[in-house]
């Protein structure tokens, strides 16, 4: 097979909308039906190389995190020796998967989303539900509408950069070939969107790569299904290559392996960090030197001028720092707000946090929120209240978590007057929001404070009126935020709208669901062809 000279033309792509599951709709009762039938029928999860389903014997039990007694999986996890089999495997698919052409590459993927965008999109928002406790809502916009958006939007981005060729001249030809990378990609995914779980290894796949995948553990039941529908919709055996289990020994393995092209990672800063270490420490053994793009977390802020709607703002802080448990990472968990809106913004605030229902979001799809997701996180939230409390911070609302029969945290509001306090600076990822107060006319002198206080830069929001406030904060907090929201919550950055990323130790900002991110899983290869060459030595300068 050759490369396509990428003249076909794709689909424009357009965002995906957003169900709505309203009582009484059909499409409601479809996805109650799968939700009912898939948690009765827990499934056997293996591993797929090489387009072969690979069971270990080594398993693990996913869980429902709001039902502690609901089994919804048996996980096969890998050996060393299936992770080595899932090199070789990616390795072996490579070069017949980067000269087919691009036409037929993207086709796999456009025909996943319509797949997703219909008879598919139920079977993966339920397991979404109820492997990683996200109410219908949460589910919807992640991993039925962003993925949908991800597989769309990324074939039209690889097209795009086909298209930025080099000026030809009178006697010569120029252009650039986009090849894949020269090795095999590592993809290391997170558990809390089912979208970015899938995005990591398909971004890579539509530019020509081949992908050794890791899901988290947590993840592993809508990872299982979204495997499944990249194999209905057409991808060859050995393309993307799943492997459950233990990230440190998929990371090892993989980076150990000279091949090893590059890393597409979302996760903690510690393990992002640590990943890059190993990839340092050996690079000298590799083919070539990997690409590393990893998105780390954050503390993101949510900024009031004095000006600020109290309402807008309400809204803000609650979707933005409650919606999915707060297990988001642009999720708002810092706040600083005007003493003048205050009292306003207090009573509101702790009402709406009071009316967010929680519960089993399997059973009961009018539900708000669901469980953080495991028994870890739990008990971090429950001892950074704890913490806080005895450190001084107010309790305003929240703090009564339960684990009985899931592992519920509310939505718990802190007051505190240090703004270094911990949880004015440490990533927590769950519902947890610290207000710091602040006298009216310190605005401007609080930005630099809002700058620094952590070393995240991923997401935050200014909420004012005053556009001469809104001007000078966009300003002094230019490096503080990769994804700057004005008069918005920090979170909800949709595929082709709101480029997603961060920098600092965030990340390394090459912006999901951009052509930014496309553009990193390429090795450009420039040519240039002439027509009629020179037929002596000599220039004109030598008389």
């Amino acid at each position: 097979m050759t490369m396509s000279d990428g003249s076909i033309p794709i689909p424009p792509p357009v965002n995906e909308p957003v169900r709505g599951y309203a009582p009484g709709s059909d499409e409601r009762r479809s996805l109650e039906a799968v939700v009912a039938d898939m948690a009765a029928s827990p499934i056997e999860a293996s591993c797929v190389i090489g387009g072969v389903p690979v069971t270990t014997g080594q398993t693990f039990v996913q869980r429902a995190p709001h039902d502690h007694g609901l089994e919804l999986a048996e996980v096969h996890g890998a050996t060393r020796a299936e992770v080595e089999r899932a090199v070789e495997a990616a390795e072996d698919a490579r070069p017949e998967w980067a000269a087919m052409p691009f036409e037929h590459r993207a086709a796999v993927f456009l025909r996943a989303a319509d797949l997703l965008a219909g008879p598919w999109r139920d079977r993966i928002n339920a397991a979404t539900i109820l492997g990683q406790s996200k109410s219908v809502q949460q589910a919807e916009i992640d991993a039925a509408c962003e993925l949908i958006d991800f597989l769309r939007f990324n074939v039209a981005y690889a097209r795009q950069l086909q298209d930025e060729q080099p000026l030809s001249v009178d006697g010569e030809w120029n252009r650039v070939d986009l090849r894949p990378l020269d090795g095999f990609v590592l993809a290391i995914t997170p558990f809390n969107f089912t979208a970015i779980a899938g995005n990591l290894p398909t971004a890579p796949a539509i530019m020509g790569n081949t992908v050794v995948w890791k899901p988290s553990e947590k993840q592993a039941l809508a990872a299982h299904h979204t495997m499944r529908l990249l194999e209905a919709a057409g991808l060859p055996p050995g393309v993307i290559n799943l492997v459950h289990g233990d990230g440190a020994l998929a990371a090892e393995v993989a980076t150990a392996d000279p091949r090893f092209g590059a890393l597409h990672f979302t996760g903690s800063e510690r393990v992002l960090s640590s990943l890059w270490e190993r990839i340092g420490a050996q690079v000298g053994r590799y083919t070539s030197f990997p690409r590393i793009i990893g998105e780390s977390g954050g503390k993101d802020f949510v900024l009031a001028h004095p000006s600020a709607d109290v309402q807008r703002l309400v809204v803000g802080l609650g979707r933005g720092a409650f919606e999915y448990q707060g297990q988001k990472c642009s999720a708002a968990s810092r706040a600083y707000l005007p003493r003048s809106l205050w009292p306003a913004v207090k009573d509101h605030l702790a009402d709406l946090a009071r009316s967010l229902s929680m519960g089993d979001v399997g059973r009961d799809l009018s539900l708000y929120l669901g469980a953080v997701i495991d028994g870890n996180a739990f008990r971090k939230h429950a001892e950074a209240i704890a913490r806080a409390q005895a450190e001084g911070a107010e309790l305003l609302v929240g703090g009564e978590c339960d684990d009985t029969d899931g592992w519920f945290v509310p939505p718990t509001v802190l007051v505190t007057d240090d703004p270094r306090a911990f949880t004015m600076t440490e990533e927590l990822f769950g519902p947890i929001l610290t207000v710091h107060v602040y006298d009216d006319d310190r605005f401007d002198a609080l930005l630099p404070e809002v700058d620094q206080a952590t070393r995240y830069a991923l997401t935050g929001a200014v909420f004012a009126d005053d556009r001469s406030a809104v001007a000078r904060a966009t300003e002094a907090l230019r490096h503080t935020a990769g994804n700057l929201y004005i008069n918005d919550k920090p979170t909800g950055s949709v595929v082709g709208r709101q480029p997603f990323g961060g920098a600092r130790r965030s990340g390394t900002n090459d912006k999901a669901g951009s052509v930014f991110n496309l553009g990193r899983w390429c090795s450009p290869r420039a040519i240039k062809e002439t027509w009629a060459g020179p037929t002596h030595w000599s220039y004109p300068h030598e008389g």
